[in-house]
């Protein structure tokens, strides 16, 4: 099993730490991880991506020309990686910050209002971690404890988000099983 998944979205949304939790989940669970980040030199408010690949056995390249997942957090992103998304594959889509869908019938696509939840847990910046709990949800590529172990290490030095992450993952783990959000 070799699956690489791009996680991209504006700078300052969470989304380089939205896959570098769960590439710390990955190794917490013994699999093979790389991980890639790329950003823009604008920071907060530019583009920004990273590739996590995951595997059972070594991997010989982090790059991802044509990933198997794609999670987006934006339209821009979603017009950059839509068809990049290999035939099959899988589009997780934040669906309150795009207002069109791909017109590809080859991938499964998911609408996760993310914004809409990580404000009704009362943290309008943890739409990242909603994000990432519905892709857990769905792709079973790690487990949900998984994903919460890694938030208590990764925020061990600002303790007051750990909970809202730890929320915010739950959140979006259970909107999918709640709501219809594949198309």
């Amino acid at each position: 099993m070799l699956i690489k998944t791009i996680f991209a979205g504006f700078g300052g949304q969470g989304v380089l730490l939205m896959g570098y939790a769960f590439a710390y989940a990955a190794m917490k669970e013994e699999k093979h991880v790389t991980y890639l980040p790329s950003y823009g030199a604008e920071m907060r408010g530019g583009t920004a991506n990273c590739i996590v690949a995951i595997s059972d056995e070594e991997i010989a390249s982090p790059v991802a020309s044509s990933p198997d997942i794609a999670v987006v957090l934006n339209k821009p992103s979603l017009i950059r990686f839509q068809n990049q998304v290999q035939s099959g594959g899988v589009l997780f889509i934040n669906s309150d910050l795009v207002d069109t869908l791909p017109v590809r019938g080859d991938i499964r696509i998911y609408q996760i209002p993310a914004n809409r939840i990580s404000e009704e847990l009362g943290s309008d910046r943890s739409a990242n971690m909603v994000m990432l709990g519905a892709f857990i949800n769905k792709s079973r590529l790690i487990s949900l404890e998984s994903a919460k172990e890694a938030c208590l290490e990764i925020f061990k030095t600002k303790p007051s988000v750990i909970e809202v992450n730890k929320k915010a993952l739950e959140a979006g783990y259970q909107y999918l099983d709640n709501e219809k959000g594949d198309k």
